[in-house]
C-alpha cells in the first residue's frame, strides 16, 4: 500500500498594489539641481519562492506616456520623439532574470529594462520590508528598489550645452520603486499541491 504526499508549496504570486506603491526617477537639471518624476499607470507581478528566494520573479510594466514631472511642457517633451517616443514605444518593461541574496532581506535583482524600444540589463538593489495582513484579510508584502541607468544606452540622446558648461539634462537617472503587493486570493488558501 502506498501513500501520497503532499509537498507544501513554496511560491505565491503578487500584484503590485498601485495605491500604495510608486515608480519614480530623478535626473539632473542644469547640472545644479534634480529633477523628480514618477509613472502614474503601471502595474507589476511577483512570483515570490519562499524556499529558494533565487527562484523569484519580477515583472514590471509602465505605461511610457503616463510620465509626470509636475511640468506639463517638460512632459510632453519627454513623451516625444526626443526622449521616449511614446507612440511607437508605449509601454516600458523590466522582467527579471536572476535574483541573488545580498544580506538579510537584501537581494540583487537582474532583469532585462526596455525603453524606447532598446532593452539592457539592469541590476537593483531590492529590501524586502516585511509582510502583513490587512484589515480586510489579505497578505502583503513590502519591497524598496533602487537602480541607476545612463539613459544614452537607451537612445535617449537629446540635451543642449549651456554657455557656461554641463548640459540641461543630466545622463544619469537614478530609478526608485517602492511596491506594496497583494497576495492572489487563489492562493492563500491552497497551500497543498
Amino acid at each position: 500500500m502506498s501513500t501520497n504526499t503532499c509537498t507544501p508549496r513554496t511560491s505565491s504570486t503578487w500584484d503590485v498594489d498601485p495605491a500604495h506603491s510608486s515608480l519614480g526617477f530623478t535626473v539632473r537639471h542644469l547640472v545644479i539641481s534634480k529633477v523628480h518624476g514618477r509613472f502614474v499607470r503601471w502595474a507589476g507581478t511577483l512570483l515570490i519562492d519562499d524556499a529558494q528566494p533565487e527562484r523569484s520573479r519580477v515583472q514590471v510594466r509602465a505605461e511610457a506616456a503616463s510620465i509626470d514631472t509636475h511640468e506639463p511642457q517638460r512632459d510632453a517633451h519627454l513623451r516625444s520623439a526626443d526622449f521616449l517616443d511614446t507612440e511607437r514605444h508605449p509601454a516600458i518593461t523590466f522582467t527579471s532574470t536572476h535574483i541573488e541574496k545580498a544580506g538579510d532581506q537584501r537581494y540583487q535583482v537582474t532583469g532585462d529594462l526596455a525603453i524606447a524600444g532598446v532593452t539592457r540589463p539592469v541590476r537593483l538593489e531590492v529590501e524586502a520590508l516585511g509582510r502583513a495582513r490587512d484589515p480586510w484579510g489579505s497578505e502583503r508584502a513590502g519591497f524598496s528598489g533602487r537602480t541607476s541607468i545612463d539613459r544614452r544606452d537607451f537612445g535617449l540622446v537629446w540635451n543642449q550645452a549651456l554657455e557656461t558648461g554641463g548640459v540641461v539634462v543630466g545622463e544619469k537617472v537614478e530609478i526608485a520603486i517602492e511596491v506594496e503587493a497583494v497576495r492572489r486570493a487563489e492562493q492563500v488558501s491552497s497551500q497543498a499541491a
